[in-house]
């Protein structure tokens, strides 16, 4: 049996009261496609267009991918352009993986970029204690940077943190970032090898290499391999969001730019 209209608003009530409103999708915002002011273009056409122009602002999203997936070229573009539209960046790098020269490739503004990095760790999964600390110390960087304001764009990469050290974290983590973010012109972004969290406007992009059916019709570039720099891979990309906004789950096309781990 369906609860009575004035138990739902008294329950709504409740949520608003204990500034838990955000988990309401009643209460996501209309964002207008192609408005600057709600969204933070990626600089990806493809990946815009899903978007409804770009990132929502003032929201938690995530980018998901294994190695190879794309999700380095997704990222670079993403910073390139709120970059260059002379926005500044706050990249925490959880465990020091950003390629610079890669980066300016990619149209990268280092003068707008505030790169914060962790530990360098080659075998970040050898030592557990570490790989936590190195977590904890970069969510803590985010906090900071969300606190500090003024940022257009807030990226947190753990994209090659052991996928354990990123579970431990506690849940209530996402949820304090979120309410950082919230009410800002700030885009955050997760960057990480498996889901972890997105606020209730925010997205999910999750991206994957094209199966060999659809990279032949994707693109005739073929993937070529140049020193430690690969380009020309065919990738899938996904978005998921808020069951409230409209939902188009046919698989986006992209194609790699060079990278050390794209």
């Amino acid at each position: 049996m369906l609860p009575a209209r004035a138990d739902r608003n008294t329950l709504i009530s409740a949520l608003r009261a204990r500034r838990l409103d955000r988990t309401l999708t009643s209460t996501l915002p209309d964002v207008r496609p192609r408005d600057e002011q709600a969204v933070a273009p990626t600089g990806v056409p493809a990946v815009d267009g899903r978007l409804g122009g770009g990132l929502p602002r003032g929201q938690l999203s995530e980018v998901v991918g294994a190695r190879s997936s794309g999700r380095t070229s997704l990222l670079l573009q993403a910073i390139a352009s709120a970059t260059q539209r002379g926005e500044l960046v706050a990249l925490v790098d959880a465990l020091d993986m950003l390629d610079v020269p890669t980066a300016v490739a990619a149209g990268v503004d280092l003068s707008r970029l505030l790169w914060v990095r962790g530990h360098v760790a080659l075998h970040a999964g050898f030592c557990r204690d570490f790989a936590q600390r190195s977590m904890e110390q970069a969510v803590r960087a985010v906090g900071l940077v969300l606190q500090a304001g003024n940022v257009g764009l807030v990226v947190l990469d753990v994209a090659e943190a052991p996928p354990d050290a990123v579970r431990r974290l506690p849940f209530t983590t996402w949820l304090r970032l979120q309410r950082m973010v919230e009410g800002s012109q700030t885009a955050a972004v997760l960057v990480g090898s498996a889901p972890m969290a997105r606020s209730s406007a925010g997205v999910s992009i999750r991206l994957q290499r094209a199966t060999a059916g659809a990279a032949a019709t994707v693109s005739s570039t073929h993937a070529r391999f140049s020193g430690a720099l690969f380009e020309g891979l065919s990738i899938e990309a996904g978005v998921s969001r808020a069951r409230v906004q409209p939902v188009d789950s046919s698989a986006i096309a992209l194609t790699t730019r060079a990278a050390h781990h794209v």
